[in-house]
């Protein structure tokens, strides 16, 4: 008889365990998958008639490069599928390095941040810190290498790049975020105003900016249960806004899910992704 429940449980151990490594094989191998493309509308005001012609965007976040899911051979591939979305303007919005991920190899911060040299945009590469990428003092290499690819970095700043004047805010964690002075050089170049930020928290912390915010950092929350919903979220508003669109009293954040990961090489109930955002005129 104890011989029998000795094999019972054996056999219930032995089921437990390929069912625990089916379940992590899965949640490595949809780490690793090909990044979904989020494709969204958003009508702007444009008084001025400076859309002529639609305006798309790509938001990239979060390539966390580090092994063994994200090397940058794997990003190079990423970086050929943004390009092959033809966007007019790109847009990284931090965490570039995967320097949290224990027993994950890690890359120089050069050669993590090499791929994006090859990213193609007719009005250019715009680019803005994140929390990770000032971790153990690698901000100023982080500078360094995605000036040398050629990437412009925002911070705290504004560009005008054809229609549209785009404020870049400097991360809002470890860096020194300034949201109200990055809406205000925008506002004066001109052009639509879009601001984006590594972290969604600047939807709130100027409720009263009305035209686009972007930002990446949730990851969607990496591990999403199904009826209970991701078990964490790295973001003061992170519950409100965990990923996708949202339309609130006439203002609209978009928050990318991302396409490394953070903390651990796995992913479950969401997938890497990148947004297209093509921006038209509003109705007059």
């Amino acid at each position: 008889m104890k011989a029998m429940v000795r094999r019972h449980w054996r056999l219930i151990a032995l089921i437990a365990t390929a069912i625990g490594l089916a379940l992590l094989w899965h949640m490595y191998s949809l780490a690793t998958s090909d990044p979904v493309v989020r494709q969204t509308t958003v009508a702007v005001d444009d008084p001025h008639g400076l859309l002529a012609r639609p305006i798309r965007l790509a938001l990239i976040s979060d390539t966390h490069v580090s092994g063994p899911d994200m090397p940058p051979e794997r990003l190079a591939r990423i970086v050929a599928s943004v390009n092959a979305q033809k966007p007019d303007i790109i847009l990284l919005a931090g965490d570039y390095l995967g320097n949290d991920k224990p027993f994950g190899k890690r890359y120089a911060v050069a050669k993590a941040i090499a791929p994006f040299a090859g990213l193609r945009a007719p009005l250019g590469v715009l680019a803005v810190l994140g929390n990770h990428d000032y971790w153990n003092g690698a901000g100023p290499a982080v500078k360094q290498a995605l000036r040398a690819s050629g990437v412009t970095l925002l911070e705290n700043q504004a560009v005008r790049l054809g229609p549209l004047a785009i404020g870049g805010v400097d991360d809002l964690i470890n860096g020194k975020p300034d949201v109200s002075g990055t809406i205000k050089r925008a506002r004066t170049l001109g052009g639509i105003p879009v601001i984006f930020a590594h972290e969604p928290d600047i939807f709130v912390i100027r409720r009263d900016f009305k035209p686009l915010m972007l930002a990446g950092h949730t990851h969607c929350g990496q591990v999403s249960l199904p009826w209970i919903g991701p078990l964490w979220l790295p973001s003061k508003v992170g519950a409100a806004y965990p990923c996708g669109r949202y339309d609130e009293n006439g203002r609209t954040l978009i928050v990318t899910g991302g396409v490394g990961t953070s903390g651990l090489p796995i992913r479950l109930g969401v997938s890497p992704e990148f947004s297209i955002i093509t921006l038209v005129p509003a109705a007059r």
